[in-house]
């Protein structure tokens, strides 16, 4: 395997990050390659809107093959050209039909994400925003790299609560193996171009004393 680095994000990996994002949540087979993209863009734009680290893993090209994001909820701050960013694509997407209807689905995990995180009961200081491989890296010990530094900056900028948002699209087992605990469920029923999905989504967290 090619040497793998990890470093802070650049603007020349959002292609091959949004690349990615689509291939891991399946846009393509939710809706047409133009749509798919406006999705990826607008998906990557509202998670670098929610975030205060990032740590991208590039192989010797320096091309990004995996990324993971966390929000020091006490210290965050969306930097103004990831909020222009976010409201460019969400506006993109809106533009069309078929966007808008995708755009409701979002919304729809929004609400669900919002209620997950309300009946924990708890209180978090920190969220992992987002985490994605490329398909061809996976299985080799990257997502562990990337998990570790996630880990790292969270003790460093004492973030001593944090959680996430998962869903039955991921591999979410992973987070279970990295000694995550699940602390709610819900279940969700979908209608895509004609066909009925059902999907659960959860959230996680690192108190796994309690």
């Amino acid at each position: 395997m090619n040497k793998i680095t990890l470093r802070t994000i650049q603007k020349k990996d959002f292609s091959r990050i949004q690349k990615m994002i689509k291939q891991a949540w399946k846009y393509e087979e939710m809706s047409s390659p133009k749509t798919a993209d406006h999705m990826a863009k607008a998906f990557l734009s509202s998670c670098l809107c929610n975030q205060t680290f990032t740590a991208v893993a590039v192989n010797a090209q320096d091309q990004a093959i995996g990324v993971i994001m966390g929000n020091d909820r006490k210290h965050h701050h969306c930097p103004l050209k990831y909020r222009i960013r976010q409201i460019q694509s969400i506006l993109s997407l809106f533009l069309h039909k078929e966007g808008r209807r995708i755009a409701m689905m979002f919304k729809d995990i929004s609400v669900i994400d919002s209620e997950l995180l309300k009946e924990s009961k708890m209180e978090y200081d920190g969220e992992i925003a987002f985490f994605v491989m490329d398909e061809a890296y996976r299985g080799k010990g990257i997502g562990k790299q990337l998990f570790i530094a996630l880990q790292e900056y969270m003790k460093n900028a004492n973030v001593e609560k944090y959680f996430l948002y998962t869903d039955t699209s991921c591999n979410y087992p992973f987070y279970e193996h990295q000694g995550l605990i699940r602390r709610g469920e819900k279940e969700h029923a979908f209608h895509i171009n004609g066909q009925k999905a059902i999907m659960s989504f959860f959230i996680y967290d690192n108190l796994n004393d309690l």
